[in-house]
């Protein structure tokens, strides 16, 4: 009787695929594409591994990078309404001026990214590791910040009412002309190790530290 062997399928998946709408590239390595522009409304990189990617401009509407790697990616200008970050670790990424509305950064760990200009009014950043990144003049309106690493990130001028910051570690994140006075969950505490200016507005019963403990 003829022995039958059965040898698995490479698991390449979708790697090979063009870009384009829904492809999916989970669980692939992807190094210096140049995609701006592209129309890649819910595409899948949950797991990927992403080098160099320049997605500036982008549609990437619905996409889902959970736990992927990110590493000197652009998304400057892009438009990620409802991505799912959830898990991610980007490491000095360009989200500048992106649309994330709807979007969920929730236990994402972006180290010194850009976010400067960014839309994430409504957005969950719970539980996040943002330490050192840029968010200023960014549109955080109603974000959820609670139990975030802000250490030492920038939100010069952003734009915080509703902005929920219960239990967020706040150490030398600075907050220089920036609005907090429709914060909600911020503490004496957390403004004692924080980083202001006289441009700085409070909540009420909250006052600032003299000096301001700012560490260059």
């Amino acid at each position: 009787m003829a022995l039958l062997v059965l040898v698995a399928a490479p698991a390449w998946g979708g790697c090979a695929d063009r870009p384009g709408p829904g492809v999916d590239w989970s669980e692939c390595t992807k190094a210096r594409l140049v995609l701006k522009g592209k129309d890649l409304k819910r595409a899948n990189f949950d797991r990927a591994v992403l080098l160099g990617v320049d997605f500036t401009s982008a549609d990437l509407g619905g996409a889902t990078f959970r736990t992927a790697e990110i590493n000197h990616v652009s998304f400057s200008k892009a438009r990620l309404q409802g991505a799912s970050f959830e898990k991610a670790v980007a490491v000095r990424a360009d989200f500048s001026g992106a649309r994330f509305a709807g979007a969920s950064l929730e236990k994402a760990e972006f180290h010194r990214a850009d976010l400067s200009g960014a839309v994430l009014s409504g957005v969950s950043l719970s539980k996040g590791d943002f330490g050192r990144s840029v968010f200023d003049r960014a549109d955080l309106t109603g974000a959820s910040l609670r139990l975030s690493n802000v250490a030492r990130a920038s939100f010069v001028g952003a734009k915080l009412a509703g902005a929920d910051l219960t239990q967020a570690f706040t150490f030398g994140a600075r907050f220089a002309a920036t609005d907090l006075s429709a914060v909600k969950g911020l503490t004496q505490e957390q403004v004692d190790v924080a980083c202001g200016d006289a441009k700085t507005v409070l909540p009420p019963g909250l006052k600032a530290p003299a000096p301001w403990p700012c560490e260059e």
